[in-house]
């Protein structure tokens, strides 16, 4: 059992590599779970703002629920920003054998480009509070030594989805 955790700012990739990716695998035979960050503090963390401390709960109990889930899956996919190294590391504590860190990076000036929702605008002009990689409280700390790193500029998410597949197999 693997679980996939793939880190990097909003806009970076995530959702749409994970979902390229379990296709991927779901062909090979693989029981294969998706935790992705936005639909986990919708349906399950919604009492968790943006502050520091509540990004590092929600972190933690994504990490646990990684562990619980571990027997019951052949690869479990994290799609979560999470963005403090002491957070990614607790992660890789609690999972265990089989943690595989995929850090997507791109600049920031990419990720506004690719913002659909103007987040990235809005949280420069100072409209959205605790905004990740943004605002000086909650800033984005890349991984030091990720097993897997892709740059989502230069790479199109089918790339990043081979990429991934050459290093699990």
């Amino acid at each position: 059992m693997k679980v996939i955790w793939f880190t990097g700012l909003s806009g970076s990739g995530k959702t749409t590599i994970t979902k390229g990716l379990y296709k991927h695998l779901r062909n090979r035979g693989k029981r294969v779970k998706i935790l992705d960050g936005d639909e986990i503090r919708e349906d399950l963390h919604s009492q968790l703002g943006f502050t520091p401390d509540d990004i590092r709960k929600n972190n933690a109990l994504v990490a646990q629920m990684c562990k619980s889930l571990k027997k019951d899956y052949d690869y479990i996919l994290v799609a979560l920003i999470s963005p403090f190294s002491e957070s990614r590391k607790q992660a890789r504590e609690i999972i265990g054998n089989g943690f595989t860190e995929v850090y997507l990076k791109a600049s920031i000036e990419t990720l506004i480009k690719r913002d659909v929702k103007s987040l990235y605008e809005k949280a420069l002009h100072g409209q959205i509070d605790n905004f990740i990689g943004i605002s000086p409280s909650v800033p984005y700390e890349p991984p030091n030594n990720p097993e897997i790193c892709i740059d989502t500029e230069t790479l199109s998410s089918k790339e990043a989805i081979e990429c991934v597949l050459i290093k699990l197999f």
